[in-house]
Formats: C-alpha cells, sequence, structure tokens
C-alpha cells in the first residue's frame, strides 16, 4: 500500500534553537531555577511577616531551600529562649489550630494565610520573570 510523505524543513532551525532555550532554561543555576529561587524567598519572607511572634522564635526558625526546580519553605531547629520548647513543635501546633475554621483561623495558619494571600503574586511574578528572561535568550 503505497502512502505519500509529504516533509518540510521549513522552520526547523527556529524550532531546534526553541528546544536549545528550552533545555538550557531546565539546567540548575538557568531561568527556571532562579524563577524557583526567587519565588521560594518571597514565600520565605511572606511566611515569617505573617507567623505570630511573642518572643520571635517562631519566625527566627523559618527557613527556605532550593534544590533544582524546588522549592520549600519549613520550619527548622532552635529553642524558645523562654519555654525552651522548639519553635517547630508549637509552630506545627499554632498553624494546625489555625486551620481550624472558628479556632482563631486567619493568620495563625501562617504557611496557608501566605498561600492564600501572596500565592497567586509570587506564580505570577516567577511567569513574568520566566517569559521576561526567555525573551532574552
Amino acid at each position: 500500500m503505497p502512502f505519500d510523505i509529504n516533509l518540510s524543513i521549513t522552520g526547523l532551525q527556529e524550532a531546534q534553537r526553541a528546544n536549545l532555550r528550552a533545555i538550557a532554561s531546565l539546567r540548575p543555576g538557568g531561568m527556571i531555577s532562579r524563577a524557583v529561587r526567587d519565588m521560594t524567598a518571597a514565600a520565605h519572607q511572606h511566611a515569617v511577616a505573617n507567623t505570630p511572634w511573642d518572643t520571635g522564635s517562631l519566625r527566627a526558625v523559618q527557613r527556605m531551600e532550593v534544590n533544582g526546580l524546588r522549592g520549600r519553605v519549613y520550619l527548622g531547629g532552635g529553642k524558645n529562649p523562654r519555654s525552651k520548647t522548639p519553635p517547630a513543635e508549637y509552630g506545627t501546633y499554632l498553624h494546625e489550630q489555625g486551620m481550624i475554621p472558628g479556632l482563631r483561623g486567619g493568620v495563625r495558619a501562617f504557611y496557608a494565610y501566605t498561600e492564600q494571600k501572596e500565592g497567586e503574586r509570587i506564580l505570577r511574578t516567577g511567569a513574568a520573570q520566566i517569559l521576561q528572561e526567555w525573551g532574552r535568550v
């Protein structure tokens, strides 16, 4: 059964260049890595600002980590100087209590609050950064 193959190489070089840009953007230190780093830093900054404080220990143990194309904000180690309790322990409890409707809620769930109030803006800023850098490549 004969068949007709009609191939065209029009635009092949442009497609190859676009493919190379996409591969480069995924490399460590590439444009997407930088955007992930910047979005993680923004989330960390807002989470710290949204964390309730008495001694400041809970804010002080906030950490950020970027590993390739993944960023995270979390509670690190340390102890509250007054209570000697690890802030990560009571911070987790405080956050969970903030998630219960009608029980102090809102900002006490500092990670959820940050995601709710700033998440979309952080993502849009990161996407704009990638698109802007993409145009320069």
